[in-house]
């Protein structure tokens, strides 16, 4: 694992976010994957624990970071607009100095800080108000912040009302049953409102379903990602699938052409996404 970076067997995968509104791509997810030369493409699952416990995280963090800002910054040419990246950071990377190094590598890649929304777990964006001024300091140039799998672990009140977070991304576990659970339903409800009640954004994971997207679009939700909009792509299939999903879902903010097009786009698509 240690040699992957020098060996260019890391590679970046980008899932679209999708306005529920409108139906237009406004962002993506930028996930790892290594290309392993026996054992093929693997998840970030299957190999970040090994990662985190050898304390390569530092390292490889800094590499995904530097990429996705370097991807993003040829995307720009693309005038993509509104469109921004979210980059997972973990605990490991986050310090005194996290407002400098992260300015440093938006720097080197030549990306406005707007394109760019750095995603930190419950834990990390909550758990300790001392990282909040270097946060605070990246948010006032532009750089936005996602609590992300949000409902899975502790937060408190208190620094939710203090930290500069502007997205609430609702985890995945909760959307999966949305359709047949009233439990879920509520708690994706009552997260939306609360996220708006603060100014600020929703995005649930894992939308897989028709019914599922019904379900968050009447409760409000603002975005979405998962599978039933695409799989996570190489960068040269992202872009192909940004143009044409675009194209078909340009002016589509009625909602009964919001739901046919975008239900054409899924079937013309998905194969494609998936198999990239």
């Amino acid at each position: 694992m240690a040699q992957a970076v020098e060996r260019g067997q890391l590679e970046l995968h980008y899932q679209p976010v999708v306005d529920l509104r409108s139906g237009g791509i406004v962002g993506a997810e930028a996930l790892l994957r290594w290309r392993h030369p026996t054992l093929g493409l693997l998840p970030p699952g299957q190999f970040l624990p090994v990662v985190e416990s050898s304390g390569l995280m530092p390292e490889i963090g800094a590499w995904v970071l530097g990429e996705a800002c370097r991807q993003m910054r040829d995307w720009r040419m693309l005038a993509w607009r509104p469109f921004r990246l979210a980059v997972n950071v973990s605990a490991s990377q986050v310090g005194p100095d996290f407002d400098g190094w992260v300015k440093g590598v938006l720097a080197d890649a030549e990306l406005p800080a707007e394109y760019l929304e750095i995603e930190l777990t419950e834990s990390v964006a909550f758990g300790d108000p001392a990282i909040f001024p270097a946060l605070d300091a990246l948010r006032q140039i532009g750089v936005r912040f996602a609590a992300d799998d949000f409902g899975t672990g502790y937060s408190c009140l208190q620094h939710l009302k203090c930290c500069p977070i502007s997205t609430l991304k609702i985890d995945q576990s909760f959307v999966a049953g949305l359709a047949n659970d009233r439990r879920d339903q509520t708690i994706v409800h009552t997260v939306i409102q609360l996220a708006h009640g603060l100014g600020m954004d929703v995005v649930a994971e894992g939308v897989e379903t028709s019914a599922s997207l019904d379900l968050l679009r009447q409760a409000d939700c603002d975005t979405g990602q998962g599978f039933l909009f695409a799989k996570p792509m190489p960068a040269a299939a992202f872009a192909v699938f940004v143009s044409q999903w675009r194209g078909a879902t340009m002016n589509a903010s009625d909602s009964v052409i919001f739901r046919r097009r975008l239900h054409q786009l899924i079937g013309r698509n998905g194969c494609c996404a998936a198999s990239s």
